[in-house]
């Protein structure tokens, strides 16, 4: 494995942590005033089309996508150290370079398994970032970690596929320029497991689309929203469908591998920038005749922060160098422990910064608040980490399986269900 960046990932990386710089952290102050001025939690602030518009004439426009038609085609390990800078200002940098998900997956989803009108109505509007969209998959009613769970149905009646369920944190749907859903459901519930769903393009103001509500976060209410829908009755064309009826889960395990490691990559910016802010604060700051940083246990959370924050990166670049090399599918061992580990990190970190800051660091004077509400969520979200570590767990016992211990498995579960 070599991890020397490129000279193209060393030149995105300049320009955008000058953009960074220049722009976005100026821009936090704005953002903030017109979000508190404007009074809606779902607001949509003239700043962000502002830095949009800013970050695309500078070519820092979709620096996620791997294809060269829709932008810099860059690879995961390129990406990586970009996302990780994205990730500092996770309110502002992401969307103002349209790297932002939830639409990075379903941009990927639509590239993938679209069809030339799914691409033309719905990709290149994302791509341009004039619209934004939203993934309908959790629900409420049932345990939504097996994703195979889910029990919103979706019926063929002639022409077209009928929708009623109802799904929770779909995240993006309160976005006031979001304009498509990417719902999944089930198009034969006794069919095999993992054959049992599919994924439709479902446009949001589509007859019998009802959102219920928002969805707070440890209090906050994020600008894009996490809403609850309901489906009644809704009607969409059979060529909103993706790929295949029975591709539905197939097609959320595409989506979601990027995804996880994108969040990953982010966090590592977040838990930086808490680093930094707890160096600072910790020098800063004077207690009992001497100034914060002086205290052993301080520095050793700075040396323990360190440390662990570059554990984090060599597995996440060692996982998107795998993702290039071999593909998704067999670096998923690898997706699922740094899904693990990077949020763990980052909340330690966070956590201690905090700490360091006292008072105002549950205030909304700093980041780390939200940050750790954030980091927090991510322990959940894109699948909870128990499931991730299911993964890795069963990875390392099929390695000392042998077909004896097999057999002596499948027997015993096959008794204790006999009785």
């Amino acid at each position: 494995m070599d991890f020397e960046l490129t000279d193209r990932c060393k030149d995105f990386q300049e320009r955008v942590g000058a953009f960074m710089d220049e722009r976005i952290y100026p821009a936090e102050a704005i953002y903030a005033e017109q979000m508190r001025e404007a009074g809606d939690p779902n607001f949509h602030p003239p700043i962000l089309e502002e830095l949009k518009t800013e970050a695309r004439a500078r070519g820092l426009w979709n620096l996620f996508h791997p294809h060269k038609e829709w932008g810099p085609g860059l690879t995961n390990a390129e990406y990586a150290p970009l996302a990780e800078l994205m990730g500092r200002s996770p309110h502002l940098a992401p969307e103002a370079m349209n790297s932002n998900a939830p639409d990075t997956g379903n941009m990927e989803i639509l590239t993938l398994f679209g069809t030339e009108e799914h691409k033309e109505k719905w990709l290149r509007p994302l791509l341009d970032g004039k619209i934004r969209s939203a993934f309908a998959m959790t629900e409420p009613a049932v345990a939504s970690s097996d994703a195979t769970n889910i029990e919103t149905r979706i019926e063929r009646d002639g022409d077209e596929y009928v929708i009623n369920g109802r799904k929770w944190w779909t995240s993006n749907a309160l976005h006031r320029n979001c304009k498509v859903l990417i719902v999944m459901g089930k198009t034969d519930p006794d069919g095999p497991r993992h054959a049992q769903q599919s994924m439709l393009v479902v446009p949001i103001d589509t007859a019998g689309v009802t959102i219920v509500r928002g969805l707070p976060v440890f209090g906050y209410w994020d600008r894009e929203g996490h809403a609850e829908i309901v489906f009644e009755d809704v009607r969409v064309p059979t060529s909103a469908l993706l790929a295949g009826e029975g591709e539905g889960f197939a097609i959320s395990q595409a989506r979601l591998g990027p995804g996880r490691i994108h969040h990953c990559m982010r966090s590592i910016g977040m838990a930086e920038r808490a680093l930094e802010l707890l160096c600072q604060r910790s020098l800063s700051r004077v207690t009992f005749g001497q100034p914060v940083a002086d205290n052993a246990n301080i520095r050793d959370w700075i040396a323990e922060a360190r440390i662990e924050l570059e554990m984090i990166r060599l597995l996440t670049m060692k996982t998107a160098w795998l993702m290039d090399t071999v593909g998704n599918r067999h670096a998923r061992v690898e997706i699922a422990a740094i899904k693990v580990a990077a949020p763990q990190v980052a909340l330690k970190i966070i956590d201690r910064a905090i700490q360091v800051h006292g008072g105002a660091g549950v205030s909304d004077d700093f980041p780390l608040a939200n940050f750790y509400a954030h980091q927090r969520t991510l322990r959940l979200a894109d699948g909870p980490d128990e499931v991730h570590k299911r993964t890795i767990a069963q990875r390392e016992l099929r390695r000392w399986e042998t077909p004896v211990t097999r057999e002596a498995v499948d027997g015993t579960r096959a008794a204790a269900l006999v009785s």
